[in-house]
């Protein structure tokens, strides 16, 4: 894996960068928007962004702040956010203090306790919010939503001149529509979907499926709080996204074994919706 490790991938009208492997990495950045769901080892793709939402303090998904940070110093950048689970602030705060005295140099850093159903304005158009999953560790999810302002169904078949007629009248003919268009989960039992509406409403579901097989069975799965193929099957018509993009698959399966069981495994009308995330 070089330094300019990740692969892109495009969904939903919206470009990611990153790589997720179980165990060993997860960062999916979105570039454009600045930002990265977990941080993986802190690879170049990801030192330039603004905001970081941090499902859980596992070494393959947070190992990464300590380095962004320190490479945000070196170029001048200015102070980045990282969100994450209350329980992650202190011992990260500690980290850092740490391993600035290792370094003589006092780091300048912003870790945010992040619970869930807790809103994060990025733009005018976009924020992220928070949802509970289930680990072995305290951790969160992440969706980001579109805010767009929208007619109102009941004005959207009259001329235009009458629908100016009526907002001169101080009526409101235009509503806020917030749109889900990515849940990001970390690693999670299955029980996440159920956690908040939305999520199985966003646009891109990219979720942990760790096993595909019946090399590890969905007790094996539970024990660890991960997810396995045989409990997304059941559930995949109430999901209503897009596309279902699966991260942090086994290091047992290589992509195309893994492409393999899928294509043997799912409905045939779900084949097109379910995909791994590429540059694992």
């Amino acid at each position: 894996m070089g330094v300019n490790a990740g692969e892109t991938w495009t969904g939903g009208g919206l470009k990611f960068h990153g790589l997720s492997l179980s165990g060993v990495r997860t960062a999916i950045a979105l570039p454009e928007l600045s930002m990265s769901f977990d941080v993986a080892q802190g690879y170049p793709f990801l030192l330039n962004l603004k905001n970081f939402f941090i499902s859980h303090g596992h070494l393959d998904h947070a190992a990464g702040i300590p380095y962004i940070l320190s490479q945000k110093a070196m170029t001048g950048q200015p102070r980045a956010k990282f969100y994450m689970p209350p329980s992650l602030v202190d011992p990260m705060t500690r980290i850092m203090r740490i391993w600035g005295e290792i370094e003589k140099h006092e780091y300048d850093f912003e870790f945010i306790a992040t619970r869930p159903d807790d809103l994060i304005p990025l733009s005018n158009r976009h924020f992220v919010k928070a949802f509970p999953t289930i680990h072995r560790i305290e951790s969160n999810g992440y969706t980001l939503f579109e805010s767009k302002r929208k007619l109102a169904p009941e004005y959207k078949d009259l001329p235009r001149e009458r629908i100016s007629e009526i907002a001169r009248s101080g009526v409101e003919v235009a509503r806020e529509e917030e749109t889900p268009l990515v849940s990001f989960t970390g690693d999670t039992r299955i029980e996440f979907l159920e956690s908040r509406p939305w999520i199985a409403k966003s646009k891109i579901l990219m979720m942990e499926c760790t096993y595909l097989d019946e090399r590890k069975t969905v007790a094996n799965a539970r024990e660890w709080g991960h997810l396995h193929l045989d409990e997304l099957i059941p559930l995949l018509p109430k999901i209503e996204s897009e596309k279902i993009v699966l991260i942090h698959l086994s290091s047992r399966y290589s992509t195309r074994e893994a492409r393999s069981i899928l294509d043997s495994r799912l409905p045939t009308s779900e084949r097109g919706r379910v995909e791994i995330y590429p540059g694992r």
